[in-house]
């Protein structure tokens, strides 16, 4: 059964860990399963091939034997069921976890995805000035939210699972932001994340095909 996953050729972040692709690779790496990835070109997400796979023109899409899978949430939920490392074995747990995947790409990220197009798109726009302060206090306050939850616990419940993983993919958009910097519970949570190997492993295949070589060092 050979797993195959579709990324950029060429991410529009240079391989930052921002592309969608990289959340599945994590997944894969934390539950130490090898996996294949087709590079695809902005012109060949339009063309048939792909829009089979995934019908919106969009990466990632994941492939193992007969199943086709698209929507990052999903593909990283499916590893995550049927591969131990990502979700507690106790059902109440693993529910939470789940709940937890679903908070960062329904609750936590639609704010953040909003102020990124407001400052890269929209910068030249005569609404900007009086548009951005409101998107970055809605980022605000989903911050000030789940910091509260989070505490000065290490994890969002108990142990590093999916609902992490998912969570902190989303935080990574405000990494370059300065937007962290007055919840310091929430920086230390990204940086812990970021220090995990498996993470660090996923980051380094992802910005060696954007280098346009493999890692050094």
């Amino acid at each position: 059964m050979t797993i195959t996953i579709t990324a950029f050729e060429r991410s529009p972040d240079g391989g930052r860990g921002l592309a969608r692709d990289m959340h599945v690779r994590w997944a894969l790496e934390e539950v130490a399963q090898p996996y294949e990835v087709r590079l695809v070109s902005f012109q060949a997400m339009k063309e048939a091939a792909h829009l089979a796979r995934q019908p919106f023109g969009q990466i990632p899409t994941y492939e193992e034997d007969d199943l086709v899978l698209f929507e990052t949430g999903a593909i990283v939920l499916h590893i995550a069921q049927r591969h131990a490392g990502l979700l507690p074995d106790d059902a109440n747990a693993r529910a939470r976890a789940i709940c937890w995947m679903f908070a960062a790409v329904n609750t936590v990220e639609p704010p953040i995805l909003e102020l990124a197009t407001a400052r890269l798109l929209e910068g030249d726009k005569p609404w900007r000035d009086e548009r951005s302060p409101l998107v970055e206090e809605r980022v605000r306050v989903r911050l000030k939210q789940l910091s509260a939850r989070l505490g000065d616990a290490d994890w969002l419940d108990d142990a590093f699972s999916a609902g992490d993983l998912m969570m902190a993919s989303v935080l990574l958009r405000l990494k370059s932001s300065g937007m962290l910097d007055a919840f310091p519970n929430l920086a230390a949570y990204l940086a812990r994340n970021e220090t995990r190997p498996a993470y660090k492993r996923a980051f380094a295949t992802q910005l060696a095909v954007n280098a346009g070589g493999p890692p050094t060092g």
